[in-house]
């Protein structure tokens, strides 16, 4: 079986090591493909190249810039049935998940290209006469980008796209559970005129990886998205040099259900949020509190929506709602999770154990009900296809409990009161609030974390900017000229 190359400096390349990884099908259990176990020194000699391509590529006009970003759109669009398939393979997303992922990865290369003639300076009136202050928006320089297992496309494009049309160049790191999609664009990297040195891909364990990017000299910022604990890591290890981070972390995303909600739209929008990627997704919704009056309604509506709900291998089922899991190791934590809820007195009203299939890592769909605010079914991430549900009486209580959470990426409420959605939209202490609708972002807006969810953001020309530094000159004249 190959051995998929890193990419250093234009050019591929083994690792300093012949250690390797293999890469495991989550919905049969077999190896698919093998990575190299990188070094660190793999990790030096790629951000090298990156800075020694840095200066070039960033005075390179945005427009020429622009045009390779959206070309790479335009060609993975070409291979949009290829990408599909090996992101099917190697994290056993749903036919209908990794299509939308494609659909969104392309799109978001679109969307950036057109940054091209928008990334803008200002100039202001100084206290002095004869001088106006220019401000310029310029690269931050070379930026680490760490890929996680469960959006490994979109991510990536993300990352990449928003990199290159700053004017940045990148050095990425594809998480070792899902990389056949990041070597597969890496080709599409190699068939373009983009400099060498500018794209650089390199494989192996975050922890060794992650550590010796972010702590590197040379490195302007590491934009990651992963875990509360590697995010942790990483901003020790970029504590070293000052390094600017750019994190989205982990998410317990509320959602509130109203006595004015419409029940049908909610039960779809929440199903349709909590089995997303079978449940692994940062924005997933992850704890439900509806009000008592239509409590008993909606959660006999969600129990029959799960139950109706479809697991199974996506190549050989492209209806399944669901995939699997991404590891065996994965499926055990959510197991457990839920087993402990259970002990301390939650009822499982569907669901609540691993599918009986003979292979891959299935969990079945699941709702918990008799929960409360302090159990760690409400508290931390379930990372998987099961929903806790709480009742609240007032609707100050039920902003209250949304609110408490080490976590604050997304949150939504569902509701036809303008009154409820416009005090949620002020109180809900979120980066991001869905009303009447599921939970997932825009390529215009900007997808963001507060408290443990992360620092800074994508998308979006706030996103972009977190890729730019903003660079004052004082310009004195001589009026007399």
């Amino acid at each position: 079986m190959n051995v998929h190359p890193l990419y250093i400096n234009g050019e591929y390349t083994k690792s300093s090591t012949n250690e390797v990884i293999d890469i495991i099908n989550p919905s049969t259990e077999e190896v698919i493909s093998r990575i190299y176990d990188g070094t660190v020194e793999d990790v030096d000699q790629a951000v090298m190249a990156a800075d020694r391509a840095q200066k070039s590529w960033g005075l390179t006009p945005s427009i020429e810039r622009g045009k390779i970003v959206r070309l790479l759109g335009e060609k993975l669009a070409k291979k949009k049935d290829l990408f599909v398939n090996l992101l099917i393979e190697e994290q056993g997303k749903s036919f209908q998940d990794a299509n939308g992922e494609l659909d969104l990865a392309i799109d978001y290369f679109q969307y950036m290209s057109e940054w091209a003639r928008r990334i803008e300076g200002e100039i202001l009136p100084s206290d002095r006469s004869n001088e106006n202050l220019f401000i310029f928006k310029k690269p931050i320089g070379v930026v680490g980008g760490i890929i996680p297992w469960n959006f490994p496309v979109f991510i990536l494009a993300r990352k990449v796209a928003t990199a290159l049309i700053a004017g940045c160049t990148i050095v990425i790191k594809p998480s070792q559970q899902t990389p056949n999609t990041a070597a597969e664009f890496t080709k599409l990297i190699d068939e373009t005129d983009l400099p060498k040195g500018v794209y650089n891909f390199i494989t192996g364990k975050g922890s060794t990886l992650g550590n010796a990017l972010a702590s590197h000299k040379k490195v302007s910022m590491i934009t990651m998205t992963g875990s509360v604990p590697a995010g942790v890591k990483v901003m020790e290890a970029a504590a070293q040099n000052i390094t600017k981070v750019n994190l989205e972390l982990g998410g317990k995303a509320p959602a509130i259900v109203s006595k004015y909600a419409n029940l049908d739209v909610a039960v779809e929008s929440i199903k349709q949020s909590r089995l997303t990627n079978s449940g692994q997704a940062c924005t997933n919704a992850e704890r439900v509190y509806v009000h008592e009056d239509v409590a008993e309604e909606f959660t006999k509506k969600m129990v029959s929506a799960l139950k109706k709900a479809t697991y199974g291998n996506p190549q050989e089922n492209k209806k399944a709602d669901i995939g699997p899991l991404i590891s065996k190791e994965h499926m055990e934590s959510v197991y457990q999770m839920v087993l402990r809820a259970k002990e301390d007195g939650g009822n499982i009203e569907v669901g609540g154990k691993p599918a009986n299939v003979e292979k891959g890592f299935f969990f079945e769909p699941t709702v918990i009900t008799n929960v409360n605010q302090e159990m760690e079914i409400i508290q931390e991430e379930i990372f998987g296809p099961v929903l806790p549900i709480m009742t609240y009486k007032e609707f100050d209580d039920a902003i209250d409990m949304a609110n408490d959470s080490d976590y604050g990426l997304s949150s939504s409420i569902y509701t036809d009161n303008i009154h409820e959605a416009m005090r949620a939209a002020n109180e809900l202490s979120f980066d991001e609030t869905f009303v009447n609708r599921e939970n997932f972002e825009a390529v215009q807006g900007y997808h963001a974390g507060v408290r443990q969810s992360g620092l800074g953001g994508a998308d979006g020309k706030h996103g972009l900017h977190d890729f730019l530094v903003t660079h004052t000159v004082y310009m004195e004249y001589n009026s007399n000229k």
